[in-house]
């Protein structure tokens, strides 16, 4: 199948990360992946969730959303419609997810580290995209209160790499766009470490069921791309475990 920039079937979109993008937070990124476009911000909060009072813990926590332009036609922004949509509230519960479990949270204290993702443009991939541009926004967060002297040692344990796959018409393709996605009959995404564990797995089936082989193979080749993804990372930030 023809695709855009003649990718090849197992080759990510371009990938590029602009650090301190924003002036204010403590750590901040614009993260494109192709056409995607997406405003991570890592700001800390020297508090915790009340679940975590007195325990010396500390917290990540994500929230995500798009500009009403980030698509084709114009959305409605949550705040309008009075509730977050139920695709943004699990998208931002993934992030956290993904960053606090490569983070020692006794180490970073009590204190929250908020992750906010804008989507400015859409093309496929939001969600991944978004983990990896907070990932680094995270770093480079944590990376300044170690040099204000409020952390002794990087809290990160690991990197996290993070990417889509799917089958579209029949074939199997790495980091799909938006056309690709529209058109999948499977579409799956994947969170991984450096050291190769997996942190979240979601495949969902349009039309048929796929088989175990298709989860096994896209699995694979999901894991070709993060392990790019990490190299990128290390290239940026990097050796920090």
């Amino acid at each position: 199948m023809f695709r855009s920039n003649n990718r090849k079937y197992n080759e990510i979109r371009p990938m590029r990360i602009t650090r301190n993008y924003i002036k204010y937070a403590e750590g901040s990124t614009l993260m494109e992946m192709g056409s995607t476009k997406i405003i991570c911000t890592a700001s800390v909060e020297d508090k915790v969730p009340l679940f975590l009072r007195g325990k010396k813990s500390g917290w990540i926590s994500a929230e995500y959303s798009m500009i009403p332009r980030a698509n084709q036609i114009r959305n409605i922004r949550d705040s309008v419609k009075g509730k977050i949509s139920g695709r943004s509230s699990e998208i931002q519960r993934l992030i956290g997810r993904s960053l606090r479990s490569v983070v020692d949270m006794m180490e970073l204290g009590e204190r929250t580290i908020w992750i906010d993702c804008d989507v400015v443009q859409a093309d496929g991939g939001t969600r991944v995209s978004a983990i990896i541009g907070s990932f680094i926004a995270l770093f480079d967060a944590l990376n300044y209160l170690m040099a204000e002297g409020q952390l002794d040692v990087m809290p990160i344990k690991d990197y996290i790499g993070a990417i889509s796959a799917g089958i579209v018409d029949g074939e199997m393709l790495l980091d799909l766009n938006f056309e690709e996605d529209s058109h999948a009959q499977v579409d799956l995404n994947m969170v991984m470490t450096a050291k190769g564990e997996i942190i979240e797995i979601q495949g969902t089936a349009e039309g048929k069921p796929f088989s175990k082989m298709n989860l096994q193979e896209l699995i694979k080749l999901a894991e070709t791309g993060i392990k790019q993804i990490i190299e990128e990372e290390k290239n940026i930030v990097g050796e920090i475990c």
